[in-house]
């Protein structure tokens, strides 16, 4: 998979923000399973580390 480019760099770190805007960027790419993908492994993390590093498989965080 091709990760579309995500800018979440001075973003309001509140991680349902950064996956929202993660989101939207896979949605705009043509990817909403992975978006929906991405956001279930989230809500199951076990940590914001981990949230992180979910959304960053996903996006190529700028």
């Amino acid at each position: 998979m091709l990760k579309p480019k995500c800018n979440l760099v001075g973003k309001d770190g509140n991680i349902f923000n950064l996956m929202g805007i993660a989101s939207n960027a896979l949605k705009k790419a043509g990817l909403k399973e992975e978006a929906k993908e991405m956001k279930d492994k989230i809500m199951n993390s076990k940590s914001y580390d981990q949230a992180i590093r979910i959304i960053m498989e996903y996006v190529d965080v700028e």
